[in-house]
């Protein structure tokens, strides 16, 4: 075998006791039952564990019906705030009289024209139908009753309608599934697109999209599970407190929900991390109480897992915990909510990691390790790979840092050029009726009809006023000269001969020189107070000529005593861009600042924690990076099965940030937990940090795994937003357990030495007795 370096014979003491005695090193075995507070939980515990059994049950049993109710409780919006665009929606709403709840109906047949009276019969028939059974239906505009050309094709075989609901956005969400049932046609095809289907399509994708990657992501679990321990009992174990961390989170989800809206996609996330993070920590758990029981009896295994393997997963949660809190910081009810659906998953993780999953192993002591189906695997075996590993890396540190340092930097650079996005139609999948109507209605009528600007005018005198009407006219003349512009609608487009005069005298004393019918049409775009010009846009929603023409007519100067909102589609979305990187930065120093404070207390080293958040944040880069190049670029696309979006969703760096750097903090506190406990005994930094890994390198690499396995089933998903999530997910776990905690960790500490642990506030120095 050669000779043995230090390291070694402290490897050999801490994993053959009985090799000690003829040791001359004075190495002791760290024995951890009295250490801390949770030595004595572990005993209570094992004394109580059948009561802690009942309680869990009894969760179990109330969590399970109110679980099944949450998806009822979800909003399938993304939540506005308080922005321009909202503002505007609320005077069309309030002032105006024109409700937001409205559907589009696209209606298109191959052989006749809208003009043919089969056409005209069966539009008039479906509509009609729509009417008697839904009394909620406060209108429906036509090409027919509004004389509007804008409404057909160029060809006259497709046509839209506009049905507008005297409801709630959510009581028209609700009722969305009876509206379509009502819409049909024998000889037209009939599709429902807009705002409402297509959010209460995405509700339905999704919660087949959780179906599915539960599905894929149990069993694949469990197969890592099963060669990890190599028996059924101790592989079971997690995986089933996965399920209950899953089933009480959709409970306590549900309550939530009854005080504070919540969007639909907190349920991929919460099973995400309900799975992947509870399967992690309890694999610790378990892994570790199968190491001390073969040293110690059940109970004083479960106390000194709990002292060991339980503080980690305690500081592991904090820092997950603290991660996913970033995202209350945003006035955005997504990012919001799924900020309360992490938090709340990770503390229930901690939960059953601490409650019931040591009670489960103190019921089954011994027999965890029962239904073997895979042999132990036994000697030193050159002690093992992970030794190996660390060790080599330790003797070669910078030519392991320099290169994965610039690794990570390069694979990161493609975000400083990042388009950020935000999703609509297009992240469903093409077979959805509202993502089919959608590309119907812009490719055959155009990319505006399905998504216009709307500028909203107030006045606090009368829109009709002589300079308030110079305004309007100047705007309508500036957009009629903008290419970007395919057309414009507003008071002017009844007279759209007159010179500016005879607008101003035709509306004076708010339309007393204007006819009953001319002012019923008028009526459609003004009241005395309140006006709007509606833009249809030559470009797509979220093209970035259309999102400067928003911006154009935001920076344009107006006269007049009015207040002006530009609203819309594309100004909707852009607001909501800016209202979360107008937060990001503050979500960004609070998780940096709160976790590297959790780490200093942790490990008592003011280097450690900062070397972990530089490592976190590299890795983090890295992934955007890649995500960049698949979802902006389109490269491998064909492999993962997508469409090249040419953007990034803007919510994406943020989710993943806030989550990522939560979750890879789990896999640096469990190693260096480890690392800690050999240091603070022995004081000999290399061999520590060989120990650590040999001894959590094979755990992380499998937590790591799951997660990255759970991650690939939400990857599979239709929508594309959970898709690019869960790819994004995945990659950055991969980074970070692979390259960055397995290669550059050891070879930082190495480079670092004994500065590793170095804090002026705390007295660090190495225990006595040591060598």
């Amino acid at each position: 075998m050669g000779r043995l370096t230090t390291s070694d014979l402290i490897y050999i003491a801490y994993n053959y006791p009985a090799c000690r005695s003829g040791m001359t090193s004075n190495v002791s075995y760290i024995d951890t039952r009295k250490e801390y507070m949770l030595y004595t939980w572990g005993k209570i515990v094992y004394r109580w564990r059948w009561l802690i059994l009942g309680i869990w049950m009894m969760i179990l049993i109330l969590a399970v019906p109110l679980g099944s109710l949450v998806t009822e409780e979800l909003s399938s919006g993304f939540g506005r705030t308080n922005t321009e665009s909202q503002r505007g929606l609320d005077v069309l709403d309030q002032d105006m009289g024109l409700t937001q709840s409205s559907v589009t109906v696209v209606y298109k047949s191959e052989t006749s024209v809208y003009t043919d009276r089969d056409y005209k019969d069966e539009v008039a028939r479906s509509l009609q139908n729509l009417a008697s059974a839904l009394p909620e239906v406060a209108g429906v505009m036509t090409p027919y009753n509004t004389g509007d050309p804008y409404m057909v094709s160029s060809d006259g075989k497709t046509i839209y309608v506009v049905v507008q609901l005297d409801q709630s956005l959510d009581d028209a969400m609700d009722g969305m599934g009876n509206l379509r049932d009502n819409l049909h046609s024998d000889s037209l095809s009939v599709w429902t697109t807009g705002g409402i289907p297509i959010f209460y399509d995405m509700n339905i994708v999704s919660e087949h999209d959780l179906r599915r990657a539960e599905t894929v992501a149990f069993p694949l679990v469990m197969i890592v599970l099963i060669i990890v321990f190599g028996s059924l009992i101790a592989a079971g174990l997690p995986l089933m407190m996965g399920a209950c961390s899953i089933v009480v989170t959709a409970a306590l989800i549900y309550g939530l929900a009854q005080f504070t809206d919540m969007s639909l996609f907190v349920l991929n996330i919460a099973t995400l991390l309900g799975l992947g993070v509870a399967v992690d920590y309890s694999l610790l758990v378990v892994n570790r109480f199968r190491e001390e029981l073969a040293k110690h009896d059940t109970e004083n295994a479960i106390a000194i897992t709990m002292s060991t393997a339980g503080k980690s997963v305690i500081f592991s949660a904090i820092t997950s915990v603290l991660g996913l809190s970033g995202m209350l910081l945003f006035d955005f009810m997504m990012l919001r909510s799924l900020g309360i659906g992490g938090v709340t998953v990770m503390i229930l993780s901690l939960s059953v990691a601490l409650t019931l999953l040591p009670a489960s192993i103190s019921l089954l002591g011994p027999r965890v390790n029962s239904l073997r189906i895979f042999p132990t695997i036994s000697g030193m075996r050159n002690f093992y790979f992970w030794h190996r590993l660390a060790s080599w890396v330790m003797r070669h540190p910078l030519r392991v840092t320099v290169p994965l340092m610039l690794f990570l930097l390069v694979l990161g650079t493609p975000f400083l050029r990042v388009n950020l996005g935000a999703p609509w139609a297009n992240i469903l999948p093409e077979d959805v009726e509202s993502r089919q109507g959608f590309d119907v209605l812009s490719e055959d009528i155009g990319h505006g009809e399905a998504g216009p600007i709307i500028i909203v005018y107030t006045s606090p005198t009368s829109v009709f006023e002589a300079n308030n009407i110079n305004a309007l006219y100047e705007m309508t003349q500036n957009l009629s000269s903008n290419p970007a512009v395919g057309r414009s609608e507003s008071i002017f487009s009844l007279y759209p001969g007159f010179t500016l005069t005879e607008y101003q005298e035709r509306f004076a004393d708010n339309l007393s020189q204007v006819d009953p019918i001319s002012k019923q049409i008028i009526s459609t775009y003004a009241n005395s107070n309140a006006t709007y010009i509606k833009v249809v846009p030559s470009f797509e929603i979220m093209s970035d000529e259309t999102k400067e023409l928003v911006r154009s007519i935001r920076a344009y100067e107006y006269g007049g005593d009015m207040t002006r909102y530009v609203t819309g589609g594309t100004a909707d979305l852009m607001d909501s861009i800016e209202v979360i990187y107008g937060s990001f930065p503050t979500a960004v120093m609070f998780v940096l600042v709160s976790i590297y404070i959790a780490l200093l207390l942790l490990f008592k080293s003011v280097v450690l924690p900062m070397k972990a958040v530089i490592m976190n944040g590299m890795s983090i880069f890295a992934t955007y990076g890649a995500v960049v190049l698949i979802f902006q670029d389109g490269y491998f696309q064909s492999l993962l099965g997508i469409d090249t979006l040419g953007y990034v969703d803007a919510v994406l760096p943020v989710v993943l940030f806030c989550i990522t750097f939560g979750i890879s903090m789990d896999y640096e506190v469990f190693l260096l937990s480890r690392v800690k406990e050999i240091y603070d005994e022995t004081g000999d930094n290399t061999s520590s940090v060989a120990y650590g890994l040999e001894k959590t390198g094979r755990i992380i690499t499998s937590a790591a795994l799951i997660m990255v396995l759970v991650c690939g089933s939400f990857a599979l998903a239709d929508i594309v937003i959970v898709k690019m999530f869960g790819i994004g997910l995945g990659l950055a776990i991969l980074i970070d357990a692979t390259l960055v905690r397995a290669l550059l960790v050891p070879a930082l500490m190495r480079i670092m030495g004994d500065f590793n642990w170095w804090t002026p506030f705390i007295n660090n120095k190495k225990r006595p007795g040591t060598s």
